[in-house]
């Protein structure tokens, strides 16, 4: 899978840009805040509909503009396809797949990527949001309907949560929020469902990935944890009717706390992703060389899972693209030549960096430069 073509239309700092990618690599070059991250973020939004910069669309748009749009030709099996998004202002974004209108939801596994980029620390180091929003990203690749699970569940949360608020005045009737708890321990069972095979299967991923790039740095492990006691020794396996069942036990074992609190206490939303060094976790443990080399083995991890999935559209998807944003610069030598050697073969590789110099030799490919918001002609560097 790679992208062949590329264009932009009031996305960030790109009024109108048009650009050409060929296969293995390619580097985008320039210095800060001239628009080589753009690039990239566009090409992100089209496979995951969301940035890895910014939660919000609106800072996507051109300032002055009222939408931005980000069409690409993506080829995979020998096929080309069209995608496209509009991004617009304060209305729902629009979609065409093909020839034909579409939700946005629905260009979801029409192009997959892996984005690593040096926001990715925080995995390791920061809070376990940060760590749910990769799992479900994860799951959305490998199962992109899983998508609108993730999408009800949260608006369920929303009205869960309200009606917790008010439920004190409720004067005994809980009848409705009876009905809310089936829902959210429905889908939330799915999600945990979801979770549990992709964590399983990225685990002898990160694992092999981190041995590569911190050689003799110890055993990396990545685990599903979630705060129902009674499904933590649940497998990969496990249906998400028995999730989903244990979830409801649970909230209706918590829920007269819920009610003085006013929040959902238990769910999905309050899970976490383990991640650990031998038998020690690596949050707050693990080094700071440690820790980029567990968040770099996390995206390579889920590069190779990706690449290797054994799902019903794994032989015609293809690889993921690798996006490598600006990262080469935290990377000490040892890192970058491994992070090299992994990916000499890929089949489609984006890279932003400030110099070419930062960037190994052997992995340059294609240097494009870019300035003052314009992808400029580029030159191979063998």
């Amino acid at each position: 899978m790679r992208v062949t073509h590329l264009h932009l239309t009031d996305f960030r700092s790109y009024a109108d840009q048009e650009i050409v990618l060929g296969p293995r690599v390619t580097t985008l070059v320039g210095r800060n805040g001239q628009g080589k991250t753009n690039v990239v973020e566009a090409v992100r939004y089209l496979s995951n509909l969301s940035s890895h910069r910014v939660a919000a669309d609106a800072p996507l748009v051109r300032q002055g503009a009222e939408r931005a749009v980000v069409r690409a030709r993506v080829e995979k099996s020998g096929r080309s396809l069209a995608i496209e998004v509009t991004i617009n202002l304060g209305k729902s974004n629009t979609a065409r797949l093909g020839r034909a209108q579409a939700k946005p939801r629905d260009l979801l596994g029409a192009l997959r990527t892996v984005v690593f980029a040096p926001e990715d620390l925080s995995l390791v180091k920061g809070e376990p949001a940060g760590r749910r929003v990769f799992m479900d990203e994860l799951c959305v690749a490998l199962q992109p309907a899983i998508a609108g699970d993730h999408s009800d569940y949260e608006r369920v949360l929303r009205q869960r949560s309200s009606m917790l608020k008010t439920a004190k005045n409720a004067r005994g009737d809980l009848t409705m929020l009876d009905i809310w708890d089936e829902k959210l321990a429905g889908l939330g069972g799915r999600i945990m469902a979801a979770r549990l095979r992709a964590v399983a299967l990225l685990a002898p991923h990160v694992a092999a990935a981190y041995e590569a790039v911190a050689p003799g740095g110890g055993h990396a492990q990545v685990s599903y944890a979630t705060g129902l006691a009674s499904a933590e020794g649940y497998a990969a396996d496990a249906s998400a009717a028995d999730l989903g069942a244990v979830l409801l036990t649970r909230l209706q074992e918590v829920r007269a706390k819920e009610i003085e609190r006013g929040v959902t206490m238990a769910g999905p939303h309050r899970d976490d992703l383990d991640i650990a060094l031998g038998d020690m976790p690596a949050k707050g443990y693990a080094s700071h060389g440690e820790s980029w080399s567990c968040a770099l083995a996390l995206r390579l991890g889920s590069y190779e899972l990706l690449t290797r999935d054994d799902g019903p559209d794994a032989h015609e998807d293809g690889e993921p693209v690798l996006i490598l944003d600006d990262v080469f610069a935290e990377l000490d030598t040892g890192r970058r030549a491994a992070l090299a050697d992994r990916l000499t073969e890929a089949s489609q590789v984006l890279i932003t960096a400030a110099v070419a110099e930062d960037v190994p030799q052997a992995l340059r490919g294609e240097v494009l430069e870019v300035a003052d918001g314009t992808v400029l002609a580029g030159s191979t560097h063998e």
